[in-house]
């Protein structure tokens, strides 16, 4: 998908890009039936405290229901593709033979119009879901399960897939896009493709304004904060650390800290670290 850059009319502007949204219907509005609201909560936890730092505000969104089980078999049309303000996928609106309606992320190369199955017998084509036990090896997926039945958890991301490394057992080798290697049961369900809005990445926001629309409140540095508010804080005019490296305002190793922890019940199904030299 391309990317759309803007006349230097203002200092923002010069450096602002925005997504073009090729194949985005622009007059389509969201499926009502697949709406839900959004509370904001600010980054605040059940309790009322705040457990991810500078969030609030930004523009009232609703949630778009997406269908990350893929338990409906069957054949379905794409009616078309949308722009979903939650994540940094699209999303396409596809309606099943029944009439029923649903929401999945959108890979590269579907468009409207287009027939997508979902079964073990469905053709290995972008949209397509099925488990993974009848993927061909080397293949490319997203929308990867970890627990048979429970969704995809694995590879949603705008512009990212999963490679099909190898089968036995009942076990699958995938290489994440982080570059890990793990192991997943072949009975769990992944979709064909790469995740579509692949110059997501590239994208610049160009202003802070813009970041308060989508919820992000200002991030002040820790060195011009007082020392009861952070350990980077106090000292006279510019000053450095003061420490062996950068930490967290809780003290704890801001760079190259391993938080990851060593006896994880999880740790017998990865076969490569991310970090894995």
């Amino acid at each position: 998908m391309a990317i759309k850059t803007y006349k230097p009319t203002t200092p923002s502007r010069r450096h602002m890009t925005v997504s073009a949204f090729e194949g985005i219907d622009k007059k389509a509005k969201p499926e009502r039936s697949l709406l839900e609201n959004l509370k904001k909560n600010a980054g605040r936890n059940s309790y009322g405290r705040i457990t991810v730092r500078h969030r609030g505000g930004g523009n009232k969104k609703k949630y778009r229901i997406i269908d990350f089980k893929r338990d409906k078999e069957g054949t379905a049309t794409v009616i078309n593709l949308q722009y979903d303000p939650n994540r940094s996928a699209n999303i396409a609106l596809i309606q099943y033979e029944d009439g029923e309606k649903r929401y999945i992320l959108a890979p590269v190369g579907l468009k409207s119009g287009h027939i997508i199955m979902t079964g073990a017998d469905a053709d290995i084509l972008p949209g397509n879901c099925l488990p993974i036990a009848n993927i061909p090896v080397g293949e490319m997926i997203h929308c990867v399960e970890l627990y048979p039945g429970k969704g995809a958890q694995l590879v949603r991301a705008a512009g990212e897939a999963a490679q099909l490394m190898a089968k036995e057992n009942g076990m699958a080798q995938v290489r994440l896009p982080s570059g890990e290697v793990r192991y997943i049961r072949e009975n769990c369900k992944a979709t064909i493709g790469q995740v579509g809005n692949t110059d997501w990445a590239n994208i610049q926001i160009g202003k802070a304004g813009r970041k308060r629309h989508m919820g992000w409140r200002p991030t002040v540095r820790g060195s011009v904060m007082n020392p009861n508010d952070h350990p980077h804080g106090g000292g006279e005019g510019k000053s450095p650390v003061g420490r062996p490296g950068p930490v967290t305002p809780w003290g704890k190793p801001a760079m190259g800290y391993k938080t990851r922890k060593l006896k994880n019940r999880t740790e017998k199904f990865i076969v490569k670290h991310r970090n894995a030299k």
